[in-house]
């Protein structure tokens, strides 16, 4: 399948997740549910027994009969896939703007050019000589 103009990645690509067991899925959830349903005794408050009510039938349902949880877990899976498909380029965009652009922008300031690109007629070589040298080349052989 053909990549799309405009995108980072194919996100219509044939692929498969493997997905969670159903039965380590609906413990995952009554663990949250529960704790959700105890959040309030911190503060004083009695706990929220819809939310302890949702928690023990997942806790029962993936004990008891985990088949049942699958069009949930399907479901969840699929959740997780568009959120990866809005987040994952939103946190990357948000971390190349706010530190690789900045540091460009700041070493071009202060004129400094790590890579030294520029074609230099006069040159004779582009090779660096380290000073001091660097190890023997001999301390490359069986490195492990």
């Amino acid at each position: 399948m053909a990549k799309k103009p405009g995108f980072h990645e194919n996100l219509g690509r044939e692929h498969t997740v493997k997905t969670s067991s159903n039965r380590s899925f609906g413990l995952v959830f009554a663990v949250v549910f529960a704790a959700l349903a105890l959040l309030p005794l911190i503060s004083g408050n009695p706990p929220n027994w819809w939310l302890a009510a949702i928690a023990a039938a997942f806790l029962l349902a993936a004990l008891l009969v985990p088949a049942i949880l699958r069009p949930l877990n399907i479901v969840w899976q699929k959740f997780g896939e568009i959120l990866h498909a809005i987040v994952n380029p939103l946190t990357m965009g948000i971390l190349f703007f706010l530190t690789v652009t900045p540091t460009a922008l700041i070493m071009r300031v202060f004129g400094k050019v790590p890579l030294h690109l520029k074609f230099d007629s006069d040159a004779d070589t582009y090779w660096i000589e380290r000073d001091p040298p660097g190890p023997e080349p001999d301390s490359m052989n069986r490195q492990f």
